[in-house]
């Protein structure tokens, strides 16, 4: 049985307790650059399964999994093909959110039964510090399932209470839009599928592959 959960704001001292948190396989609650997200370890399938739990999640709905930084992709046995590897250079952090590959070292217990999975690198140094802290972490947004996203703690902590051992209190985000989610597609118009057009628009994102002459390539 979970304690009172608590509340604190970023110091070294609350991430030393939500690092320990996530390797024991609990849950925390995290700010981002949109709104704020339930999180976990992303290796842990029961942790994981509790997500799905405290938020009522139908489980086909898969999970992001927030990094620090695309250099964390490799450790994590994942692979931006081409070309979103050229287009997490130019958008990344930010509010896009390609779809990796998982290697046969992959230990994600996220991965899309297809071999894939979806990743973020928010743009916000307060996540990036988290996120660095504690590795990176299989995320949802954190309300429950058909409820709007919360964008303060005290929202995210009316949505789950005692369920979620350690909420991180960043302020009121600046609210939920949609990240762009880019696939890969080899017979896709410029290479790719946009699966999701969000905050940065399908005319950015053709754009931009366009640019330097183009090509489709690393």
């Amino acid at each position: 049985m979970v304690a009172m959960s608590t509340i604190c704001t970023v110091n070294d001292e609350s991430l030393a307790q939500a690092k320990k948190i996530v390797d024991d396989g609990g849950l925390i609650v995290i700010p981002t650059d949109t709104v704020y997200g339930v999180a976990c370890d992303p290796t842990n399938k029961d942790a994981i399964a509790r997500i799905y739990e405290v938020k009522q999640r139908p489980r086909f709905k898969a999970l992001q999994v927030l990094l620090a930084n695309v250099d964390q992709l490799d450790a994590l046995g994942l692979d931006l093909p081409a070309p979103l590897n050229r287009l997490a250079a130019q958008f990344l952090p930010g509010a896009f959110s390609p779809i990796a590959v998982a290697r046969e070292d992959c230990a994600l217990a996220t991965v899309n039964a297809d071999g894939t999975q979806g990743i973020r690198v928010p743009n916000s140094t307060l996540t990036a510090r988290i996120l660095n802290a504690l590795g990176p972490l299989a995320a949802s947004s954190a309300n429950r399932s058909g409820h709007q996203s919360a964008q303060t703690v005290e929202e995210a902590v009316e949505a789950f209470g005692d369920d979620v051992a350690l909420y991180f209190d960043g302020g009121a985000t600046k609210g939920h839009v949609a990240s762009t989610v880019v696939a890969a597609d080899p017979h896709g118009r410029d290479g790719i599928a946009i699966l999701r057009e969000g905050m940065i628009p399908q005319s950015a994102i053709r754009m931009a592959l366009h640019m330097n002459g183009g090509g489709l390539g690393a």
